[in-house]
């Protein structure tokens, strides 16, 4: 099973700026969204395709109409009379979309919220980032082979890029207890051909990070971290734990301590839950009353981070850059140790 995941160096990027915000933020709030990350109410955010052909283009607008069904936010795939969709390229210089899609890079995987177009996500270079010439959203080989429930995982990633996180990782939620991070005791490394970690001889089961660390996930345990355990910071908004919901991860069964797992999800992976709508419409609310309580929230968020009205630092977020060195240093060298 390989498991979403932005590269290593975005991924310290977006941790170094978190804990910014977690350490100068005087409290938190109360849906697993990224409340200073939401797209400005009844924005047009615009959708560019770097591959794949117009069938495939039409297909994804399509499924992405659940979520604009759900909120006051259109988004825009620059279709023209003729069927042809936006598109971008790897040497634009300026942002042909806020979102901006791939099918070429393995796996699949988004930027939350607008990080898609933060440029210091993705500042070092690499194909992902927040920069006019990177990817912000990947569905590694549709263009090939849709896995079967793809709409679904449009729907998952598209969720990710309007501000939503995973729900395995919502404080309100018992994934944090459920999920089997250690091995079995006495359990002897085994993996099969293809490197995957597996019940050894005498059937007692690899733990999370032991089996995150093989084939073809070949996480370190900080990768584990930043994928799966519980999030809290000052910037989310925790709705109730939702089962339902297209952000919940569907995990192999000795992922949890017990069977059935409160964890594990209840949905059908496709479709939005009525938890997934309800967060959106909190994000991107449509009534005079949900307008007025985002931006009291967006305010008290931004006040607490020492920010300006944009979201951007204060002087408590000097010393960005060094951190995200370091921390791409820490990642880099922890993936090594894990592949040797």
């Amino acid at each position: 099973m390989e498991l979403e995941s932005l590269p290593n160096d975005v991924i310290a990027q977006i941790e170094v700026r978190d804990r910014w915000r977690r350490a100068t933020a005087a409290s938190g709030l109360e849906f697993l969204i990224t409340d200073i990350g939401k797209w400005p109410l009844g924005k047009t955010v615009r959708v560019a395709f770097l591959d794949g052909d117009d069938q495939l283009h039409a297909d994804i607008a399509g499924a992405t109409k659940q979520i604009t069904d759900a909120c006051n936010l259109t988004l825009d795939f620059g279709q023209n009379g003729g069927g042809t969709f936006r598109r971008w390229t790897e040497a634009d210089t300026v942002l042909a979309a806020e979102i901006r899609v791939s099918f070429d890079l393995p796996g699949f995987f988004s930027l939350v919220g607008t990080d898609s177009t933060d440029s210091v996500i993705g500042a070092g270079g690499g194909p992902v980032g927040g920069n006019p010439d990177q990817r912000s959203l990947n569905l590694g080989q549709f263009a090939e082979d849709r896995p079967v429930k793809w709409e679904g995982t449009v729907r998952h990633e598209f969720l990710h890029a309007l501000g939503f996180h995973h729900s395995h990782q919502n404080m309100r939620g018992t994934c944090e207890g459920e999920f089997r991070w250690e091995d079995e005791a006495g359990y002897v490394p085994t993996q099969d051909g293809d490197g995957v970690f597996v019940a050894d001889a005498q059937g007692r089961l690899p733990g999370i990070y032991t089996f995150l660390a093989g084939e073809p996930n070949n996480w370190p345990r900080a990768m584990v971290d930043h994928n799966l355990r519980t999030v809290d910071a000052p910037d989310l908004v925790a709705g109730p734990f939702d089962t339902k919901s297209v952000m919940l991860y569907r995990f192999p069964a000795f992922f949890y301590k017990s069977t059935p797992s409160s964890c594990a999800p209840t949905g059908n992976g496709q479709n939005l839950s009525d938890g997934d709508k309800r967060g959106l419409d909190l994000l991107y609310p449509h009534t005079t009353e949900g307008v007025a309580d985002r931006q009291a929230r967006a305010d008290a968020v931004l006040q607490s981070l020492g920010a300006g009205p944009e979201g951007v630092p204060g002087s408590n977020g000097g010393g960005l850059a060094e951190a995200y060195r370091t921390r791409v240093e820490e990642l880099a060298t922890a993936q090594a140790a894990s592949a040797g």
